[in-house]
């Protein structure tokens, strides 16, 4: 244990287990492996330092958590809610199918897992359960199922942290995660409506549709946002960083002035929550970017590809070794980490091999998310278990279709490139 890499590894593991955060237990392991080597601890602080001042696009981050806070305590999430129970909820299974619409349109305007199983999904869990028609262990399931595709339809925060790591334009990232989006939101739709045939749901009391337009009228606001955002990166007008400002400040502005359902003292307290959203997040970044100093230092990445090289693994090999270790380090880390501290290691081998980094962004990126429903970490699984007070296990075992059903969207992501470039390269990406 004499090994200055080796104990810094070891000591990041028993801190980050031993219940310190993830960046704070990097930042230690850090500094430690630095007096081991002899060299100034102060170039852990220079490192971090220089990291995040000098990523002008990590700005995005904190400006997307507040938009998406801020839509969590406007009556956004509930228009928006109403809007696609209007669209889908008149089918067999229509709530499950009312869950999975109003997560794909919610996660063109927040970016985060989180905010989407907090904020809308705390609204149609209850919807669900109240009258009995869907146990709470199914609504949670579902509804942690349907919070992954958030960070995958633009805007996406972690697709913010990948292009961190990999030099990659954050908009064609953006356009990259639209179409697996929307094919994780198909799967989970059509698993929901088998589940609904095989168990006997009844049909749900539909909205008239003579309500349609009035209830379309007063989501359009909200509707809107995506719009503007995609709109601006793609039109040239705005860069994604400052997309995430004019998202906060639009959502601010609708909840204020057309809805007027934000008060002064929610906004505080909305800020307060962001600010500590914000810091969580950054402690990771500081931690990651001082750890990766390391791993270069270490020269892991070539060591890692050197050791590939011996299988001869080729592209395809190499992409099914990533998705099971990425599905495995999910079980027990969480997605930034696995974006911040693992996929760097990997990104040389990619393009070595020939493929295209922000297809192989993407894959990382569904990973790192289906990592947020995997057992035992799942920090979504936590989330809505806290919501609904269901135990761990049956909230499990009823997401078990939908997890397959998420593979399967996996499968197609990863081996089909030209699924994930079609829209890139529609707006100009070369790759």
């Amino acid at each position: 244990m004499s090994d200055p890499f080796t104990v810094s590894i070891v000591l990041i593991a028993f801190l980050a287990f031993g219940g310190l955060s993830m960046g704070l237990a990097m930042i230690c392991g850090s500094s430690v492996y630095l007096i081991m080597r002899g060299f100034d601890p102060s170039i852990a602080a220079e490192t971090l330092l220089q990291g995040l001042f000098n990523s002008y696009t990590l700005l995005a981050i904190p400006l997307f958590i507040l938009a998406a806070d801020i839509m969590n305590i406007g009556s956004l999430a509930d228009r928006l809610l109403r809007f696609s129970q209007a669209l889908v909820g008149r089918f067999k299974g229509g709530l499950g199918h009312v869950n999975v619409v109003s997560s794909l349109i919610f996660s063109g305007m927040s970016g985060s897992a989180v905010a989407d199983a907090v904020g809308m999904g705390k609204i149609i869990i209850n919807m669900m359960t109240k009258d009995g028609k869907y146990t709470k262990s199914y609504a949670a399931a579902i509804t942690a199922a349907s919070a992954t595709i958030g960070p995958i339809i633009p805007p996406s925060i972690p697709m913010v942290l990948y292009a961190l790591v990999s030099d990659q334009s954050v908009g064609y990232l953006f356009a990259a995660g639209m179409m697996p989006g929307l094919l994780m939101g198909v799967v989970l739709i059509t698993m929901n409506m088998i589940i609904a045939h095989s168990r006997g749901f009844d049909v749900d009391e539909a909205i008239p549709l003579r309500d349609m337009p009035g209830v379309t009228f007063r989501a359009i606001p909200a509707l809107l946002l995506p719009v503007i955002l995609l709109g601006g990166i793609y039109g040239g007008v705005m860069t994604p960083t400052e997309a995430a400002a004019v998202a906060a400040f639009y959502a601010l502005s609708i909840s204020v002035v057309f809805y007027r359902s934000v008060t002064a003292g929610q906004f505080f307290e909305t800020l307060l929550a962001s600010a500590r959203s914000t810091a969580t997040v950054g402690i990771l970044i500081a931690g990651a970017l001082t750890f990766q100093y390391v791993i270069t230092r270490e020269n892991v990445p070539d060591q890692l590809a050197a050791f590939l090289a011996q299988y001869d693994l080729g592209p395809v090999g190499f992409l099914i070794a990533i998705n099971i270790l990425f599905i495995a380090l999910g079980c027990i880390l969480e997605s930034g980490a696995i974006l911040l501290i693992i996929v760097p290691i990997f990104i040389p081998t990619a393009q070595a091999l020939g493929i295209d980094l922000v297809h192989f962004g993407v894959v990382c990126v569904v990973n790192a998310m289906l990592g947020l429903i995997t057992p035992p970490y799942g920090l979504l699984l936590f989330i809505v278990s806290s919501i609904t007070k269901e135990p761990l296990g049956r909230i499990i075992r009823d997401l078990m279709p939908f997890l397959f059903a998420l593979f399967v969207a996996l499968g197609v992501i990863t081996f089909v490139p030209d699924f994930v470039l079609w829209l890139p390269r529609l707006l100009g990406y070369g790759g």
